[in-house]
């Protein structure tokens, strides 16, 4: 192989033979150097493509961490507000609570019980070992201790009230039904229970009530809470008012100018249920009050002077 060498000064030219390891050696260098500007840009590009994969791994991961932060700052703020309401929450039961024990010592007070059956001063007594569902035992947060201490104290306020409510009902039940008092409003007593002398025929006789005399037309009043069982004329009563008390108690108001109730009618102690008159067997303005206590007169004497309820 020859090789032919011109100048560009002189323009001559020159040839040299090349032999065959010579040949062999230019061949080598020439394809070598590209091969490894080829390998060289090969690694370049690669590296460049790994710092592109890495870019985007640590771009993802920063997201992902910022995801992270969002969320549990979210979560974070949302028990926040939870605890606050429950704190609310645990503030208003335990004003209720308050009012609940104030409201319970004045009617305890004021309704004169026992000292100590109804005590608001004091926590409910409980007792037992606390469980699950399922029976295990377990411990609660203080938290949640609390606010079962709290509600369990509600329960049992609540239910002191309940029973107190039940029991004042009773005694104003018992108040009303309790037979005291005179039943006129002014007046005085003109005739005892017992054997009198008949103001008609002068003969002696069962009187079996009390006479109260006054003005005409003054007010007549129930001595105790009952349902009207006689509003109307009868024979020697002139108008006549009885009332059924129950527990085996009827009063009767005789000799009336006008009755003010009817039959059926729920009257409360010492509502107006008549006028005084002289109707039916009277020498005058009176009226005439009977007790009776299962089926059988009774002196209304008792019943007059005792105190009421």
């Amino acid at each position: 192989m020859k090789v032919i060498i011109v100048s560009g000064k002189h323009g001559q030219s020159k040839s040299i033979s090349l032999g065959r390891w010579t040949r062999t050696l230019l061949s080598l260098c020439l394809l070598g150097v590209p091969l490894g500007m080829g390998v060289v840009a090969g690694y370049e590009l690669a590296d460049n493509e790994g710092e592109v994969l890495d870019l985007q791994a640590l771009s993802a991961m920063k997201e992902k961490n910022r995801k992270e932060q969002e969320l549990v700052a979210n979560t974070k703020k949302e028990t926040e507000q939870r605890v606050q309401a429950l704190t609310l929450r645990m503030a208003e039961i335990q004003a209720r609570l308050v009012r609940l024990d104030a409201l319970g010592e004045r009617i305890t007070t004021v309704a004169k019980l026992d000292k100590g059956e109804f005590d608001f001063s004091q926590l409910p007594a409980l007792g037992g070992p606390e469980t699950d569902e399922q029976g295990a035992f377990y411990e609660n947060p203080d938290f949640v201790d609390a606010m079962n201490n709290l509600v369990a104290r509600v329960d049992d306020r609540e239910q002191q009230l309940e029973i107190l409510e039940t029991l004042l009902a009773n005694r104003k039940i018992e108040d009303e039904v309790f037979l005291a008092g005179r039943p006129i409003k002014k007046g005085w007593m003109s005739s005892h229970f017992g054997h009198r002398t008949d103001p008609f025929n002068g003969r002696l006789a069962m009187h079996e009530g009390v006479d109260f005399a006054g003005k005409l037309g003054s007010d007549i009043v129930a001595v105790g809470s009952g349902v009207v069982t006689w509003s109307g004329e009868r024979y020697g009563y002139g108008q006549l008012v009885e009332i059924n008390h129950g527990s085996g108690y009827i009063t009767r108001y005789a000799h009336n100018l006008e009755n003010k109730i009817e039959v059926g009618d729920i009257v409360k102690k010492g509502q107006v249920i008549a006028l005084m008159g002289s109707s039916g067997r009277s020498t005058g303005p009176h009226v005439h009050f009977e007790v009776y206590k299962h089926g059988r007169p009774v002196d209304p004497a008792s019943y007059i002077h005792r105190a009421s309820r």
